[in-house]
């Protein structure tokens, strides 16, 4: 199959990937841009998981203030080196990752790191719950683990769905630009500000 410059530019403008991988992807999906992003996604995945013991020792913390001066988040992303630390690609990460704390507010950064009275706490309100609808009992549990993926996509900040772009999580973004930037990239602390709230 003939893949056309076009085609490559406007892959590679949407996704950010890098040449040979965007031309890889429309040859694996035969010129289907839909098919060839989700062959990237998939690829990136990959890649993080490679990527993902590399130490970080680089990397910045952003800010995002909302628009009413009342509600900011903060956020430190650590990378492996300065260069990458320094690009224009790693520093909108940043600021959406800061801009995405200020809007949804996650407790946790991720499941490890609920306290395990909370968990039961959860636990018990949904077995609650499930009993009063009267839900059979061989379905309880994995009703609860259900609810509990759902409390997490609520909670956790890399569980979230992207406040710009709701299709892919947080984990998701985060290993699109590992893919993207060739270094592993890891979320280190964050917090969100506000008044009268």
């Amino acid at each position: 199959m003939n893949i056309t410059a076009a085609a490559i530019k406007q892959l590679r403008e949407k996704t950010g990937a890098g040449l040979m991988e965007v031309k890889r992807a429309l040859e694996q999906s035969k010129g289907d841009a839909e098919e060839a992003i989700k062959y990237l996604r998939a690829s990136g995945q990959k890649f993080a998981a490679k990527m993902s013991a590399r130490t970080t020792k680089e990397g910045k913390i952003g800010y995002y203030v909302h628009s009413d001066g009342k509600t900011a988040g903060l956020v430190a992303v650590a990378c492996e080196t300065d260069f990458v630390a320094l690009t224009e690609d790693f520093s909108q990460l940043v600021h959406d990752l800061a801009m995405h704390v200020t809007a949804f507010n996650p407790r946790y950064l991720d499941s490890t790191q609920i306290p395990p009275d909370v968990i039961k706490n959860e636990r018990n309100i949904f077995r609650a719950q499930i009993a009063k609808e009267g839900k059979p009992k061989q379905l309880h549990d994995k009703i609860i683990e259900g609810k509990l993926k759902s409390y997490y996509k609520e909670n956790c900040f890399v569980n979230q769905p992207f406040v710009k772009d709701d299709t892919k999580s947080i984990e998701d973004l985060l290993k699109e630009y590992i893919a993207k930037l060739g270094e592993n990239i890891r979320i280190v602390s964050f917090a969100r500000l506000s008044l009268g709230a």
